[in-house]
């Protein structure tokens, strides 16, 4: 008995993850199969069933991406399979997802060292969240959104890694094309990427992009007509699409391998959940100092000096009195040295 083509499929929550791990645009698919842009986006979101010849063209064209996972998702979908760990869920994750992130993020940044950094960055953060992940309902474009806030970052700027330009693409086309994204502003950038590079319809970037839709529209609008116009060769759209997949694929960073990342995310969660101890500690610390050294009555501040009131002003210098007189006759005439001065002498 022949198997259907839906039989063959992986879940519908896996064929978008294979797609972009393949760095292929829902356009690209919809081209090689010969359906729309809106089926492809169906089957991926298990809102359709593929069937017929456009069904097995797309078994076929997902089991080449997956390669060796495709037998794993057979066995999964008959039930024979055990449930996966944690670590190998992340692991199939950060597998289908990060060498096309990768490859996103340069586009982003123009930076391969800076693209790698984005990719492990966002996979640490999703394992310290798994829980949080693998139950949202996109987790591609969970860690793809992290991974974007942290390319466009503008600290970066101030790295002394990142101050120095990298060599730019062999290709002038590609150098060409590169340049213009990167004189786009980030969030225009951002916005193009998702739609002509990824492939997300403009509700989905709008929403990742924390826009509205029209206002997603607006920047798509103004980076296309940014690009032509420094391009002009790709003021259609379809071509822009398909120079963005080729410029991604001619540059590939190599994220690290699934084990690290979750090392590293590991050592990162340890390091702040122990920064966060001595932080505490310090403040406990400085409050029971604070406690023991307070005083534990009030004592009054001392006054400030005031000047005395009602003392007489000294008296101006003048003539003697004749009184005054005799008396500094009599002293001038008594002895002025000797003991006998220390005797008292009758007046």
């Amino acid at each position: 008995m022949t198997e259907s083509p839906a039989s063959q499929l992986p879940p519908p929550t896996e064929r978008r993850g294979l797609r972009e791990a393949g760095g292929l645009t829902e356009a690209q698919v919809a081209e090689r199969i010969g359906v729309g842009r809106a089926t492809v986006r169906a089957w991926e979101r298990g809102r359709d069933t593929p069937g017929g010849r456009e069904g097995e063209a797309y078994a076929r064209l997902l089991a080449g991406l997956a390669g060796p996972a495709a037998g794993r998702t057979d066995a999964h979908d008959q039930g024979s399979a055990p449930a996966l760990t944690p670590a190998q869920a992340f692991d199939a994750l950060y597998a289908f997802c990060a060498p096309a992130l990768a490859r996103q993020a340069y586009l982003l940044t123009g930076r391969r060292e800076l693209a790698r950094e984005a990719v492990e960055h966002a996979f640490q953060v999703a394992w310290q969240r798994w829980p949080e992940v693998a139950q949202d309902r996109d987790p591609a474009g969970w860690v793809r959104a992290v991974a974007y806030e942290w390319a466009l970052s503008p600290w970066h700027r101030f790295r002394p890694r990142h101050r120095s330009p990298e060599p730019p693409p062999a290709d002038p086309a590609d150098r060409a094309l590169l340049h213009a994204l990167l004189e786009l502003p980030p969030s225009y950038r951002r916005t193009l990427v998702l739609y002509d590079g990824v492939g997300l319809d403009l509700p989905e970037t709008a929403a990742e992009t924390e826009a509205s839709t029209p206002a997603a529209a607006g920047r798509l609008t103004r980076a296309r007509e940014a690009v032509a116009a420094r391009v002009p060769q790709l003021a259609d759209p379809a071509e822009l699409h398909r120079r963005l997949v080729e410029l991604a694929s001619a540059e590939r960073p190599r994220p690290p391998v699934p084990a690290t990342v979750r090392t590293g995310g590991e050592r990162r969660n340890v390091f702040w959940t122990r920064a966060a101890i001595a932080f505490t500690v310090a403040i406990v610390g400085s409050t029971a100092l604070t406690l023991r050294t307070a005083p534990t009555h009030y004592e009054p501040p001392v006054a400030p000096a005031q000047a005395v009131q009602g003392v007489p002003p000294p008296a101006a210098l003048g003539p003697l009195s004749r009184a005054e007189q005799a008396l500094r006759e009599k002293l001038r005439r008594s002895q002025t040295g000797g003991p006998e001065r220390l005797t008292p002498m009758a007046g």
